[in-house]
């Protein structure tokens, strides 16, 4: 129930619609303003005098009406209600939302908002003329729109697919409030009232939806054909009009089922329709995050959905409910026959599905991040008028290769630029700039787009050479280059530099040497190093300009996943958290392959002296891979490789359980000393042996001189030491401490 309006002082709010809008986003809409105006000034303006705009009346939310039938007449009349100055911001739905939002944005100087219902492609699917028109003017309008709040993490990453900036996106799921109460009509006299007369015994499944074709009714209707053959007394009943109902009249027909079937056009009492159904149901091709089950769940209704969109967020597949592929009828019928036959069962799923839904998708808890998203997003707008044009921070680095290691330390780069500056806007070179946006939730740039980078860079005012060693040519003398052309480019135009937790070396050729000391002398502001040897050998070069701080590596304050997540990631691949293991992480490298009959018989070995099951675990997954199927064949033992842990905090995790590790990988002897397990490091690049032995732990053996004999020694050597070595976690935490420089550094430099 709502609240007598009260006027409010923070911010004044107005949302747009265009008024004809129906089933979730009405329901959202209506909801969220009416517990919106208890905290702030927020009104709603529509665009079509109707049912949408008298709810909204009852309900006591401020409403204006412009209704000329013509958006540009619609303007004029706009712009003598919302003056310039007396708004915060505008927030709006749909395409006539959104049509009149892009055009008042100039007039009124502030940030325009948008809720994303649904896949906007396919809002008006089955309607040529429609989707031309409002469909083509809904998608140019979306792209002049400041900020995005979509309905669920899918339309959340279809958004960022389609190139819109993901540090602009919000994610809200749709609350519902529990706390309203029922005035029902008994459950046979309401269906009566659609015309569904039903006897004892009957099962009644209940659909809400618009009768268009992303709503895939025919498949609805297929699936109940074939359950009828078992389920005597199922009937079905359709809340809902729409350009198909005729068609879908004639397949009911068709289809033998017609006096099963209630079509019951628009219902307004949807407390009476859920209270008077067994199983609530959606077919849809496309959804966000559908109050038609959502709001299902306040009745503790077993529910059968489409796998799409936001649903699966809300329903656990046999947990709480059950989900089928879109237009796959034969499993939807499978899944209503069950339900049919099985009372208990449609209890069950129902009362979880209740649990879960008051706990996660309360209007109160919907309402509350959507005020956070207000103030975010005026204290954002509020930053770019005030700084103008040159804001926030450029990070380069080895990213969006798929490696774990590249990806601890982008996170932790990104981690320190947000925690001392949380509305810095942040911008990412890499390679998939996909991965990195939908990660992260930061705008991100192809790594040899150089025209973008350099425009880039003349608005930005931080520059950051993110960790990892990149200042070497041993893997290519090109990055070298590149990365010494972007510290040099990014100083000319403008921008502070740093170098963030850095490894150095090695460099040859004195042209190379030349060029490293040029550069960094020349253009870079402060350097931090992940450790000693990269110290001396920046000395070497003969670089003293910069402000040098000696630190550690970034990926060491990443915390773990948790155990709950490793479990599953280790039963994944067939392992369980009480198993003894040996870890591998190897890679592919010149002189590797000479090398693998050596760690299959060290892994053989492991597996016969101490009963340690060898588990090869990729930080890069297809070249680590590739590395682990070489070994493998020269196994005889049990053996797994593990190539589902798609985040470093999830690989900290799994390595905890895992009695001894032997890594080609910098992160992956970095992740083992976060977990205190102990490792052996075989050296492919100077990196590995530098890291252990300013760890001061640990084994290392380089890779050109391993022999059977030498990792043998080296692995019977620690794995004396117990896992949770407190020794090992010693040394490993005065390298997180002494990771704060990195931080220290970046805040001394921002401050300047």
């Amino acid at each position: 129930m709502c609240v007598p309006y009260r006027m409010a002082i923070t911010m004044r709010v107005v949302h747009l619609i265009g008024g004809g809008d129906t089933g979730g986003a009405k329901t959202h809409v209506l909801g969220l303003l009416c517990k919106l105006k208890e905290h702030v000034d927020a009104e709603l303006v529509c665009f079509r005098r109707g049912e949408f705009s008298e709810d909204a009346e009852k309900l006591g939310i401020p409403v204006h009406i412009i209704d000329t039938g013509n958006p540009f007449s619609d303007l004029p009349h706009l712009k003598k209600l919302l003056r310039p100055g007396e708004v915060d911001a505008l927030h709006c739905h749909g395409a006539r939302g959104n049509l009149m939002g892009v055009m008042m944005k100039r007039y009124l100087q502030v940030p325009v908002i948008t809720t994303v219902h649904s896949d906007y492609r396919l809002d008006y699917l089955g309607r040529p003329g429609a989707r031309l028109v409002y469909g083509t003017t809904n998608t140019v309008c979306l792209r002049q729109v400041d900020y995005y709040i979509c309905v669920a993490g899918p339309v959340t990453e279809a958004m960022i697919e389609r190139n819109f900036p993901a540090e602009r996106i919000y994610t809200i799921y749709n609350g519902i409030d529990f706390s309203a109460p029922k005035n029902c009509v008994p459950p046979k006299e309401f269906l009566r009232s659609l015309g569904l007369e039903v006897q004892e015994g009957d099962v009644v499944v209940g659909i809400v939806a618009r009768m268009t074709a992303v709503k895939d009714h025919s498949t609805l209707l297929r699936a109940l054909q074939v359950a009828a053959q078992k389920c005597p007394n199922l009937k079905l009943v359709c809340a809902g009009d729409g350009e198909d109902e005729k068609k879908l009249r004639e397949l009911s027909k068709s289809l033998g089922i017609e006096n099963r079937v209630c079509f019951a056009g628009w219902v307004k009492d949807m407390d009476s329709f859920y209270n008077a159904v067994d199983i609530n149901l959606l077919s849809s091709l496309s959804e966000g995050f559908p109050y038609a089950l959502a709001e299902g769940t306040r009745f503790h209704l077993p529910t059968l959905s489409t796998r799409v969109g936001g649903v699966p967020v809300l329903i656990d597949h046999e947990e709480n409910g059950l989900l089928f592929e879109p237009e796959d009828y034969q499993q939807l019928a499978a899944y209503l026959i069950q339900l049919y036959e099985d009372p208990a069962l449609r209890r069950e799923l129902g009362e979880k599905l209740f649990e879960k839904a008051q706990r996660e998708f309360s209007l109160e808890h919907m309402v509350e991040y959507q005020l956070e998203i207000y103030k975010d997003v005026l204290r954002r707008h509020a930053r770019r008028k005030a700084r103008g044009r040159r804001d926030g921070a450029i990070i380069c680095g080895a990213y969006g290769h798929g490696n774990a290691g590249d990806d601890a330390i982008l996170k932790s780069v990104i981690q320190a630029v947000q925690g001392l500056d949380k509305d810095m806007p942040i911008t990412v070179l890499a390679k998939n700039t996909g991965s990195i946006k939908r990660r992260y939730r930061v705008n991100a740039l192809y790594t040899f787009h150089f025209l973008k980078m350099l425009w880039a860079m003349g608005k930005s005012k931080l520059y950051i050479n993110g960790g990892g060693t990149l200042i070497q040519n041993a893997t290519s003398q090109r990055s070298l280059w590149y990365y010494l052309f972007t510290l040099w480019a990014a100083k000319r135009l403008g921008n502070k530099v740093d170098m963030y937790g850095c490894g150095i070396g090695p460099v040859t050729g004195k042209m190379n040497v030349w060029l490293v000391r040029h550069v960094l002398n020349s253009s870079v502001d402060t350097i931090t190093l992940r450790e000693e040897d990269s110290v001396r050998e920046l000395k070497g070069f003969g670089v003293t300009r910069p402000e040098i701080q000696l630190s550690s590596d970034p990926a060491l304050v990443l915390p773990p996943a948790g155990e709950q997540k490793a479990a599953a990631c280790l039963a994944a691949s067939g392992l369980s958290t009480e198993g003894n293991y040996i870890c591998f992480m190897l890679r592919s490298w010149a002189g590797f392959t000479e090398k693998a009959g050596v760690f299959a018989a060290c892994a053989q070995y492991a597996y016969d002296a101490y009963g340690l099951t060898p588990v090869f675990l990729a930080l890069n997954p297809a070249p680590d891979t590739l590395a682990a199927g070489k070994v493998c064949r020269g196994l005889a033992c049990p053996h797994h490789i593990l190539d589902s842990a798609d985040s470093p905090e999830l690989i900290i995790s799994v390595l905890s359980h895992m009695r001894l590790v032997v890594s080609m990988r910098l992160h992956g002897l970095i992740f083992s000393s976060l977990s205190g397990i102990p490792m052996v490091g075989v050296s492919y690049d100077p990196k590995i042996g530098s890291f252990l032995r300013y760890l001061g732990y640990g084994s290392c053996i380089e890779l050109g001189e391993v022999t059977v004999e030498n990792l043998k020694a080296a692995m019977d050597r620690e794995i004396r030491c117990e896992p949770r070595d407190p020794k090992l976690l010693e040394c490993t935490e005065k390298l997180i401490q002494v990771q704060q420089e990195n931080v220290e550094a970046l805040r001394r430099l921002l401050e300047q």
